[in-house]
């Protein structure tokens, strides 16, 4: 698990899936995400796929890590669950995944309850951990096929591997493989059953540039096919790339949510850039004086960046000052995520 959620160790490495029923729609269905469902166990009608509902989670010694959240996946979707450390995150995960029971409020996964029936929920999810401890001994087949032994309706183990690029290194020792190559062959055990629901840790790690991006385009077909995916990672590039719907945590809370267009666009645009010896921040146009100088550096935030720039070039080309390493931009997710962590300042839950 990750150092950031109160320390607990987890169980599973994966569910054990099976094929989605015959007749399920997997096409993507315009309001309710890329598959239907109405919540319960007997089909995908109108509903998510994962609804967590004032949800709790409370340690021995008091400590609440998970302190009334509220949000939902639809059907087929990407979410994204963000986080300072010690937010709650994977505290949250262990919950949806049947992992430990909940303190208080409501968790439901494709319908169920996933810790009271997890024999139920179990066989439709995969779950893929930051770690997979793997017996070093056994080659990357090999163990693709003792998983597979646990798992109904696995794909074959060919397949599996091709999914992750790990196709040609299918008789080298899980030993000999690097850290990126274990990541691949984590995923590659979470797909064996055809989840309906997956869960990944922090599913980068570890990855190349080029492997990441080839993770990425796993994850949108998997999505795009009907699959819905939550998510955890401190690539921010990736939330933004991926996620559908997206929520930050900090404190055990919710603090923001939404899609990613939403959630950066609630911050203020930049304009940076160097002004020439000689010439003050003092100059520039009213509307524009709330700028922070550091040295001849100066950074201005503004919630219309259209009109703050235009200006901003109009005044220099009026006066001749050139702005050097000028640099205007939106907000990013980086950008909200370090604004929470900086101010710590944890609101009322936000439901997605």
């Amino acid at each position: 698990m990750t150092s950031d959620d109160h320390p607990k160790s987890r169980s599973a490495r994966s569910g054990h899936g099976r094929e989605p029923a015959p007749g399920r729609d997997r096409t993507r269905d315009q309001g309710h995400g890329r598959g239907h469902g109405h919540g319960d166990d007997h089909g995908h009608g109108r509903g998510c796929a994962i609804e967590a509902h004032e949800l709790r989670r409370r340690y021995s010694e008091g400590f609440e890590a998970v302190r009334g959240i509220t949000f939902t996946v639809p059907y087929g979707e990407v979410f994204a669950l963000l986080g300072t450390n010690g937010a709650g995150k994977t505290s949250t995960v262990e919950l949806l995944e049947g992992l430990a029971p909940a303190d208080g409020g409501r968790v439901r996964v494709l319908g169920r309850d996933p810790h009271r029936e997890r024999t139920a929920v179990r066989p439709r999810i995969g779950v893929m951990l930051q770690e997979g401890g793997f017996p070093s001994d056994l080659t990357v087949a090999e163990t693709v096929r003792m998983w597979a032994g646990c798992t109904s309706g696995a794909r074959p183990t060919g397949e599996a591997l091709d999914m992750v690029g790990l196709g040609a290194r299918a008789k080298v020792r899980v030993k000999q493989l690097s850290g990126g190559e274990r990541r691949r062959l984590d995923l590659a055990l979470a797909l064996l059953g055809r989840p309906e629901v997956l869960f990944l840790d922090e599913p980068t790690t570890g990855l190349d540039a080029e492997g990441r991006r080839d993770t990425w385009d796993l994850v949108r077909h998997l999505r795009d096919t009907g699959t819905t995916v939550l998510l955890t990672t401190h690539y921010l590039e990736e939330a933004e790339a991926l996620a559908d719907q997206l929520a930050i945590m900090h404190g055990g809370r919710i603090v923001t949510s939404g899609t990613p267009a939403e959630v950066t666009a609630s911050r203020p645009a930049r304009i940076r850039f160097d002004l020439p010896a000689g010439v003050v921040a003092a100059r520039l146009p009213l509307r524009l004086r709330a700028a922070q100088p550091e040295g001849r550096r100066v950074e201005i935030r503004t919630r219309d960046l259209q009109t703050d720039l235009a200006e901003l070039l109009r005044w220099a080309d009026e006066h001749g000052v050139r702005l050097e390493a000028l640099d205007a931009r939106s907000a990013s997710l980086e950008d909200a995520f370090l604004e929470i962590a900086r101010s710590g300042a944890a609101t009322e839950p936000a439901g997605v």
